[in-house]
């Protein structure tokens, strides 16, 4: 059985991913990740907030010591100084792509062109195999058009592939007011993957404390279906390698997305769940089900269910739409 699959120019053994999370935080958590049989990993996000905090600390430090003695770049901080800065980021970037032999993505979250373009650069030279932009933007401010937030989007991606020359991927929100021409945009801007979907972990209200609270809640098979949607849309009508991302919680989900045209299959959710070595349970149930349908590869299933090139998008969404109110009402009716 072949599993093996390309995704921006690289070869994966193959389509599994491990998307950032705490569980890539450490050289040791990498190896566990690849020794499950990961295909690639993508390295927990590096805040655009952490790169300004360090700068400002860096800058700081610089100018009290100038005015001591010439020994002042020993103020610099150190890991100790910093919770996971982009020093040490960088570091565990550079030790776990040596360690481990599928390729190690490196990530950076934010929302301004501000300093992302050198630390793209740091990136690349510490090894990493790829950059993905997780630009993760709520614009709050009502005044802000939405042409503005997709320019910021273009912009950022524009400014890093011009300072690198590996894999660019743009890791996508789903709330464009059309996700589909917002994709096709990034696509001619050169991004070379696109990531489907962020998803925004908004704050909450506990009305016993009368405090706004931070959670962070595993994504679930449900939330599968809208990456998807979009997964089938763009499948043959991009040139970038499309990468799915939430929902995965065991080997069908999987499966679907690589039917639905996935060139790669992310998870973070499931690993936290059950532990890095589930990779190997999802990458077993994979070849399970092509071995059980006749598939010798992972090429000849993918895509097998999107949409095709000729067919009117908007139709075909609308189609599916009322059939599934259909089936909904046939089964609400049926059973009273």
């Amino acid at each position: 059985m072949d599993l093996s699959t390309d995704y921006m120019g690289l070869r994966l053994r193959n389509p599994l991913v491990a998307s950032p999370s705490p569980l890539s935080q450490t050289v040791a958590g990498v190896q566990r990740l690849a020794d499950a049989g990961i295909g690639a990993v993508v390295l927990f996000s590096l805040f655009e907030e952490q790169l300004r905090r360090e700068a400002a600390q860096n800058a700081r430090l610089a100018d009290a010591g100038t005015e001591s003695f010439a020994e002042s770049l020993s103020y610099f901080p150190t890991d100790a100084d910093t919770e996971v800065g982009p020093t040490r980021y960088l570091r565990l970037l550079e030790r776990a792509a040596a360690a481990v032999e599928v390729p190690v993505l490196g990530s950076l979250n934010g929302v301004t062109a501000g300093g992302w373009v050198d630390y793209a650069r740091a990136m690349q030279d510490c090894g990493a195999a790829a950059i993905e932009l997780n630009i993760y933007l709520v614009p709050g401010d009502p005044h802000v058009s939405g042409r503005d937030v997709e320019q910021r989007h273009l912009d950022i991606l524009t400014r890093v592939k011009a300072a690198v020359t590996v894999p660019v991927a743009v890791k996508l929100s789903p709330y464009f007011s059309s996700t589909g021409e917002m994709a096709l945009r990034l696509d001619e801007a050169g991004a070379d993957g696109l990531v489907l979907f962020n998803r925004f972990l908004q704050p909450d209200i506990d009305p016993e404390t009368l405090a706004v609270v931070s959670t962070v809640d595993l994504s679930s098979p449900a939330e599968a279906r809208l990456p998807r949607t979009w997964i089938s849309i763009l499948h043959r009508r991009v040139r970038a390698a499309l990468a799915a991302t939430t929902g995965v919680e065991g080997p069908d989900d999987v499966v679907k997305f690589l039917l639905a045209g996935a060139d790669v299959v992310m998870t973070a959710s499931a690993l936290l769940r059950h532990g890095p070595e589930y990779a190997a349970e999802l990458l077993a149930g994979l070849s399970s089900w092509m071995e059980r349908k006749g598939f010798a590869t992972v090429a000849e299933l993918r895509g097998m269910l999107s949409v095709p090139p000729d067919t009117d998008e908007s139709a075909h969404e609308r189609a599916g739409y009322v059939s599934v109110l259909r089936a909904a009402n046939s089964s609400v009716y049926g059973q009273s």
